[in-house]
């Protein structure tokens, strides 16, 4: 809202251009209608209101799925923070390191920062969700014994995702495992989610706020 209220205020002050800068687009991952099922596609109803109230250009990072840059009526810039956390991928000292997606959604994330990284392995992790932020690991494709595995995804939530993908590598032999994300939510119990998890550290940008706890 308060947003709204800039862009309005800017559009009443004769501004000749306004650009709104939106580092984590919220409701992103709800783009799609699945199985026809009778859900409101809310990222395009924001990308809709956005454009309709005057801004000229939307300047966000890393959406959750690229094309939601279509929803919108106005150039869309989409940054993504996966060049900034793999400058502390490249700080560390990882042993025969590998990629990993949590998903099947993940992979062209995954396969980017791979390639970035020494042109390294890559692992899919195949899970199913049950329901929303319950999810269930089924196996791995990837051979991940004895490596530092480099967990990348674009958001965490309530970490579960995160979490069980972390000790499905590390029953599977994986030395360290290192989850990075561009979005931290940390909604409900995630800080204490991850604290408890097998995850050997958590790297994230910091486009939304945090504070310590």
């Amino acid at each position: 809202m308060e947003l709204v209220v800039m862009i309005d205020a800017l559009r009443r002050a004769s501004a000749g251009r306004i650009t709104a800068v939106i580092p984590y687009f919220g409701y992103s991952r709800q783009d799609r209608r699945v199985r026809s099922a009778r859900v409101p596609i809310t990222a395009k109803v924001v990308a809709d209101f956005l454009s309709s109230i005057g801004v000229d250009r939307v300047l966000t990072v890393d959406l959750h799925a690229e094309q939601i840059q279509g929803f919108f009526d106005v150039p869309v810039d989409n940054v993504f923070g996966s060049l900034i956390l793999l400058e502390d991928m490249l700080q560390r000292e990882l042993k025969n390191p590998i990629v990993v997606s949590p998903d099947i959604g993940g992979v062209v994330r995954a396969r980017a920062i791979a390639k970035l990284l020494y042109d390294t392995d890559m692992a899919i992790i195949d899970k199913r969700r049950p329901r929303p932020n319950i999810s269930q690991i089924m196996h791995i494709i990837g051979d991940v014994a004895n490596r530092d595995c480099i967990l990348v995804d674009d958001m965490i939530d309530t970490g579960g995702t995160l979490c069980k993908a972390a000790e499905a590598l590390k029953e599977r032999g994986a030395k360290r495992v290192f989850a990075y994300a561009t979005h931290p939510i940390f909604s409900g119990k995630a800080p204490e989610n991850l604290k408890k998890s097998v995850i050997d550290e958590v790297v994230v940008c910091d486009t939304i706020p945090l504070q310590e706890k």
